[in-house]
């Protein structure tokens, strides 16, 4: 079937979030090519959910990339192809500025070869830091404290600097806590390490792992617990749909938070969990992690004002509920 929209390139498309804006394009009536490494992605899940092109290769390798624009008319790009491990970003920060600030690079400046001038960049709140007034706004200051958040600030910059010199328009969005699956139960979350919240209290409830850790129960919090904003993978693709459609309209580069605008506690999670999955779900409580943050709630008003974006699942339990329907089918 032929598209009359434009054809997109998605990097990182085969992962978590860039597969779920692969298929929120599709359903927009988009032809999309996904470039992923696959270092974490998934290349099953190309092949037997999202079934547009795929190419194996790395943001790092221009020749590729050359070739990829001169045999591709790519009106735009989505970027997710990013490490994404705050712990390791510390330990081993020079594999985190080489694939996401020289990756990026490369990218960009093959997308200036070629021509092509619009850029929706995955972008985080850890570019924030420690935050200084609560919910967090695109004006906060931006004051990174691991390797992570800074390649991402690094980033940021490089497409300000990108679009005074070079006229490249682009959409940083600064996602909050992504979570949740595709309702259809088609996509869904699958890191390995797995570092995130709910699918590791999912894991527990499922087995796979004996408990789930809780990092400080004192926080000044409603019960202790730290409190976070829990942002659907769905709401955050169709977030990026709107930016693209903003840039492709003409719209000048612009940054927006994503998030639910709702907080969570770690104890909200779990009992909620307990709740669908039916299952008790062993805990284990420890001491507070360095560098945690008692409440991380972001505004997303701008991307509501600017782009009309109105996250469809902003209940908890709609979150838990499609990322346990995922994982019982992906793991069960």
């Amino acid at each position: 079937m032929s598209s009359s929209k434009p054809t997109i390139l998605v990097t990182g498309g085969a992962g978590y979030i860039g597969s779920h804006a692969v298929l929120a394009l599709k359903a927009a009536g988009y032809s999309v090519v996904i470039l992923d490494n696959l270092v974490y992605g998934h290349r099953d899940l190309v092949d037997e959910v999202l079934g547009v092109e795929f190419i194996l290769g790395d943001t790092c390798d221009r020749p590729l990339l050359d070739d990829l624009f001169a045999r591709h008319d790519i009106a735009a790009v989505m970027h997710f192809a990013a490490y994404i491990f705050v712990g390791e970003s510390v330990t081993d920060p020079a594999k985190y500025y080489h694939n996401n600030v020289v990756g990026t690079l490369t990218l960009l400046e093959a997308m200036q070869a070629a021509g092509v001038q619009r850029f929706v960049f995955s972008s985080t709140c850890a570019t924030y830091g420690i935050p200084q007034f609560m919910p967090l706004t695109e004006d906060h200051p931006q004051a990174p404290i691991n390797p992570y958040g800074f390649t991402k600030l690094m980033v940021e910059q490089v497409l300000a600097d990108f679009d005074r010199a070079y006229g490249l328009k682009s959409v940083c969005f600064r996602y909050f806590n992504a979570a949740g699956a595709d309702p259809q139960g088609r996509l869904g979350e699958d890191h390995h390490p797995e570092t995130h919240l709910i699918p590791l209290v999912l894991q527990a409830a499922l087995g796979r792992r004996e408990s789930i850790a809780v990092f400080g129960t004192d926080y000044d919090t409603p019960d202790g617990t730290c409190v976070r904003d829990y942002i659907h993978v769905c709401d955050l693709a169709q977030a990026h749909i709107l930016g693209l459609e903003y840039l492709l309209d003409g719209g000048d580069s612009q940054a927006f938070n994503l998030g639910n605008g709702n907080g969570f506690s770690v104890k909200d999670v779990i009992d909620v969990a307990n709740a669908i999955t039916g299952r008790k779900i062993p805990v284990q409580f420890g001491d507070r992690r360095a560098g945690d943050s008692p409440i991380l709630v972001g505004s997303s008003q701008k991307a509501r004002d600017g782009l009309g974006w109105i996250p469809e699942y902003r209940d908890l339990g709609d979150i838990v509920r499609h990322a346990w329907q995922w994982h019982q089918k992906r793991h069960g």
